[in-house]
């Protein structure tokens, strides 16, 4: 394969060495998703304190003095295949607890440890490694590395192109305007139209201004981003830069989310296991559902939708339905699920936590995943659901409204149909979209073209790495 170019990605995690969403699987994949396509991609992200013993026999490629109280130096290895640089700045990153927060709470310096990464990342792009390697294109990824772009074009890009991509704008790197020139920020751009925001500062709102593109994760969340509803204050900043804006979905791993894996397997072609399947995760939860069993894998959270779960589930159950929750998070809403599992045993079924070997499981034997999200940038999860024929019941928003086709009487009559929709986000829907759910499940024959249809989706990053390597040759033309 001839070699099209070079991408530095930088974020602040990435499977397999550290993971608290999303972001971390997108970043783990794109690597390579996008080597058979011709583009070399390394991965920048913090030397966690979990993460420093690996890098005993890394090669020292970068050596940066006085990055905000101390020296980094950046380490390059390979992890199951990527080729990965870690910024090894103890005063920065060597403390116990998560990525962005410790015992008591979020780091107090945030701001400054995210700078880092994003200072030393437009270095590297500006100039190489030590070791020759020069990218072609800057990609970074949330407000993590939003200040990078930044760096990047108020100190000269050198030819480079960058890239933004916005995983959850949620979340988007609030500083103090007091920061501003301990960030390394010029005054002179500290005004509305550039990188004051609100009083303060935005790490992702720097980057939104000054990178070349902005992608998201589904071509919906892209246009929803210009909303009020949906853009949390940077909607006014994504509409002026639309020209630049689109949306690329995310894939999954096609080989460790396949049922053709599974310890009981089965296939659209081939569909048995799915019922042993079913039965198995029945008889583990102590179950009796003689109507669709529908699963919830997710944290439990209002974003997620997951408060209206107790209006809507007594009709579902009344019409023989059944339920299998995992997840963890809002303590109200944990509460409120072990309240269902109370009321209603042998047709709900409830772990607190997460287990990876037993989603696998809840999706093998699943019939329905429920993902009433209020927003949801792009989700997996209803990815999960298409792969193992345990068909989507989902809010139209985001990624899910880009991903399942709903079953209404045309697509039904066209033959295309792969799960439900509803819109709005709210009991009325939900509880509309459950009686469609019922009634689906009680036709075996239209039942099953629809579960056949889900299976056969292609969820990889097949399509998803072609667009990136397209955005890539763009910024090269």
């Amino acid at each position: 394969m001839t070699l099209k170019g070079r991408v530095l990605s930088v974020a602040s995690e990435c499977v397999p060495l550290v993971k608290t969403g999303g972001l971390a699987d997108v970043v783990g994949a794109l690597p390579g998703a996008l080597a058979p396509l011709g583009w070399e991609m390394r991965v920048l992200m913090p030397a966690y304190r979990a993460l420093r013993a690996r890098t005993a026999d890394w090669a020292e490629v970068w050596r940066e003095e006085g990055l905000w109280g101390g020296e980094g130096r950046v380490l390059l290895g390979r992890v199951e295949g990527l080729e990965v640089m870690l910024l090894d700045a103890p005063h920065l990153y060597d403390r116990e607890g998560g990525p962005y927060a410790g015992p008591g709470g979020d780091w107090w310096d945030n701001a400054q440890r995210f700078a880092a990464l994003s200072w030393v990342a437009a270095k590297i792009a500006r100039v190489g490694t030590t070791d020759g390697w020069r990218p072609d294109v800057l990609h970074v990824h949330d407000w993590q590395a939003g200040l990078a772009p930044a760096y990047l074009a108020y100190g000269g890009s050198e030819g480079v192109g960058s890239v933004l991509t916005i995983h959850n704008i949620a979340f988007q790197g609030w500083a103090a305007a007091s920061q501003l020139l301990d960030l390394r920020l010029p005054a002179d751009q500290f005004y509305p139209g550039a990188l004051e925001y609100y009083g303060g500062l935005s790490s992702l709102k720097a980057g939104l201004i000054t990178c070349d593109r902005i992608t998201t994760v589904s071509p919906t969340y892209a246009a929803e981003l210009m909303r009020p509803e949906f853009g949390m204050g940077l909607q006014g900043v994504i509409a002026t830069r639309a020209s630049v804006v689109s949306g690329i979905l995310n894939g999954v791993d096609t080989g460790v989310w396949s049922p053709e894996a599974e310890p009981v397997p089965y296939s659209a072609a081939a569909m048995q296991g799915k019922a042993a399947n079913r039965a198995a995760l029945c008889a583990e939860f102590g179950l009796e559902v003689p109507g669709p069993l529908a699963i919830i894998v997710s944290r439990l959270t209002d974003q997620k939708g997951i408060d209206l779960v107790p209006e809507v589930l007594p009709e579902f159950i009344e019409g023989g339905g059944g339920l299998v929750v995992l997840g963890s998070g809002d303590p109200k809403l944990e509460a409120a699920m072990r309240d269902l599992a109370a009321r209603y045993p042998g047709r709900v079924g409830l772990r607190i936590g997460y287990d990876e070997a037993m989603s696998h499981r809840i999706f093998s034997g699943g019939d329905a995943v429920l993902v009433p999200s209020r927003f949801e940038p792009c989700g997996l999860t209803q990815m999960y659901g298409l792969r193992y024929g345990c068909l989507p019941v989902v809010a139209a928003v985001g990624g899910l409204a880009d991903t399942v086709i709903h079953a209404n009487p045309a697509a039904l009559s066209a033959g295309v149909a792969t799960g439900i929709t509803f819109h709005p986000t709210d009991a009325t829907a939900f509880a509309t979209a459950l009686r469609q759910l019922l009634a689906l499940h009680a036709e075996p024959k239209l039942w099953s073209h629809v579960q056949r249809n889900a299976m056969k989706q292609d969820v990889s990053w097949a399509s998803s790495a072609a667009e990136y390597a397209a955005l890539y040759e763009g910024l090269l033309a």
